[in-house]
């Protein structure tokens, strides 16, 4: 969209907004950046500072399968590397995401985000591709439960870790760790959504974190058919992309620079979502 402003932009977004039938957003680090929770890979990112972490966080899920009980010692002693997430709180680019799902124009978000913030802006259909720290999933049979339900501390000091489901499963952290296949839940429902969207709109995320960027691409290969009438006055039809995928990140990304992204709206998603939904909100 070259020769388009921020406004223009802004005000295309809402436009396309207002027409698709079936919008998702997808979001990423940089949607919860803005509240103060630090990324991974950034120039001040949680890895960039300490490779260390980086090794340890790539041995989780490894440690996990050898050995739950030594997982859960570790993870129950070591301070969590996002600080404290508890006292995190949703920034106008989550409230902006909740609102338009509550004027029913997006019907989904499928986040990256481990910090539960667009559920306390208010948004309702969330899937957590990467899981939610606040939550237990059973590794056998793949039920949740919130931290808070069970009383890790105690398990610790009685020594009874690690926490066993009712199914008889050994249950960890809800988080994805590396090399852990996506819960097929959250892998199922997102290729689902990414399919029958016509609109998606990646906010904050930097697309190069797989299969997490494959949803764009499955999106993109959605066609549709289309009637058009041609000099002699003919009328064919061709197949052209369904979905129409806009860009919210503070810079461009592979998405973007491969074409797969119809348009990219540079910015912060706390000052560029809210300025959508105002426009949004006009056109009505």
């Amino acid at each position: 969209m070259m020769g388009l402003g921020l406004k223009d932009l802004i005000k295309r977004a809402a436009e396309d907004l207002k027409r698709a039938k079936h919008a998702i957003a997808l979001s990423g680090a940089g949607i919860s950046t803005e509240s103060g929770i630090p990324d991974f890979r950034g120039p001040s990112g949680i890895w960039t500072k300490d490779l260390e972490a980086e090794k340890r966080a790539y041995q989780s899920y490894e440690r996990f399968l050898e050995d739950p009980k030594v997982y859960w010692e570790e993870r129950l002693s070591t301070p969590s590397l996002l600080g404290e997430l508890e006292e995190t709180r949703p920034n106008p680019g989550h409230y902006a995401l909740a609102e338009l799902e509550k004027m029913g124009i997006l019907k989904c978000i499928v986040t990256q985000n481990i910090d539960g913030l667009h559920e306390k802006a208010g948004s309702r259909n969330v899937i957590e591709y990467h899981g939610n720290y606040f939550k237990l999933r059973c590794s056998k049979c793949g039920s949740r439960s919130g931290v808070k339900d069970m009383d890790l501390g105690k398990l610790k000091r009685e020594e009874k870790l690690p926490p066993l489901c009712k199914c008889g499963g050994v249950i960890k952290s809800d988080v994805v760790h590396f090399r852990e296949p996506i819960p097929l839940d959250a892998a199922k429902n997102s290729q689902e959504e990414a399919w029958k969207c016509d609109l998606m709109l990646i906010c904050g995320t930097s697309a190069v974190v797989y299969p997490f960027a494959q949803l764009p691409r499955l999106a993109k290969k959605h066609m549709i058919e289309k009637e058009t009438k041609t000099e002699s006055g003919l009328y064919l039809i061709k197949q052209v992309p369904g979905t129409t995928i806009i860009e919210v990140n503070a810079e461009p990304t592979p998405l973007s620079e491969e074409g797969i992204s119809d348009y990219l709206i540079k910015g912060k998603t706390g000052e560029i979502l809210p300025g959508i939904v105002q426009e949004v909100k006009r056109l009505y």
